[in-house]
């Protein structure tokens, strides 16, 4: 069962890896508001690094998390 849930899991990731920079190649083309995703992609992760930035070492920490997390 776990096994399962795993590979669930890594499946939504590689998702995710594919969607997110093509949602910021979309954002960039058309604009911050992308009508096939409906939220300013952009300026999501602009103001996803603002607070990782402003957070100090939990930032840094947190940062290296999702760096190895999207490396797996």
């Amino acid at each position: 069962m776990m096994d399962t849930a795993k590979s669930f899991l890594r499946g939504v990731m590689d998702i995710a890896l594919v969607i997110i920079p093509l949602s910021v190649v979309l954002g960039v083309i058309f604009g911050p508001s992308v009508p096939f995703i409906g939220t300013a992609v952009v300026a999501n992760i602009s103001d996803l690094i603002s607070s990782l930035g402003g957070s100090g070492l939990v930032g840094i920490i947190v940062l290296g998390i999702l760096l190895w997390l999207a490396r797996r």
